[in-house]
């Protein structure tokens, strides 16, 4: 009788996970249909690794049950993981290809980059927030994206020795844009980063390197943690 009831709760536990792991495919599948494509993400690969990259994974505990909901949520240390929404529109944008190497300023949980990691190449991301950083690396080979290199520092002056890249994404708010991440872009290169005020409402600018100019545009109105730096 004791080995019997052994089994069955053995069997409920792992029917349960099994139920569990159903539970978050479908709410994934829901997220890319009603959160995503409705608000007209179209792009291929960014809905492919919106579908392939699960969200739940990259969220504390505490709020897996909210991981796929139309909004940010808290990770830590005072830093978030971007409305799913966000992470697609800001990897539409930047037209990747396979073979691009991308850099991203604001690692968090190590969600995004992992959704780049699922179209290009490379991806090289920096975390400011020592543990979190860490946390993230570990995450991220966990899952076996073994094409995300980690940095813990600040990202400000990007990572020149990897440079130059065909993408720079930041997740993170900054007063102004930083020269270094610019000059760190390939010829065509593309750079995506919300700009404006400290605490307030942001615009997310795309920029675009040409031979002999920059082109900038606005892409949206946003909120996002600060840019934080190093003193």
């Amino acid at each position: 009788m004791k080995y019997i009831l052994l089994f069955i709760g053995s069997f409920i536990l792992y029917n349960g996970a099994i139920a569990a792991q159903e539970d978050y495919t479908t709410l994934q599948k829901k997220m890319v249909e009603e959160q995503i494509k409705a608000r007209g993400v179209a792009d291929p690969p960014t809905l492919l690794a919106m579908l392939g990259v699960p969200r739940h994974e990259f969220v504390p505990e505490e709020v897996k049950p909210y991981a796929y909901s139309d909004g940010p949520l808290p990770i830590g240390n005072g830093q978030t993981i971007s409305q799913p929404y966000i992470v697609a529109f800001m990897t539409e944008a930047l037209q990747l290809k396979k073979s691009d190497r991308v850099l991203e300023i604001g690692t968090g949980s190590g969600y995004q980059a992992a959704v780049l990691a699922k179209i290009v190449d490379s991806v090289y991301t920096i975390e400011i927030v020592e543990n979190l950083a860490l946390e993230a690396e570990k995450r991220l080979k966990a899952l076996h994206y073994d094409n995300v290199m980690v940095r813990a520092g600040d990202g400000y002056h990007g990572w020149p020795e990897k440079a130059p890249f065909d993408a720079v994404m930041v997740t993170a708010g900054a007063e102004t844009i930083p020269q270094d991440l610019i000059d760190q872009l390939k010829i065509g290169g593309r750079l995506i980063i919300p700009v404006g005020p400290h605490n307030g409402i942001r615009q997310l600018m795309l920029l675009i390197k040409k031979k002999n100019r920059i082109v900038k545009k606005s892409l949206m109105a946003v909120r996002f943690v600060p840019f934080t730096r190093k003193d």
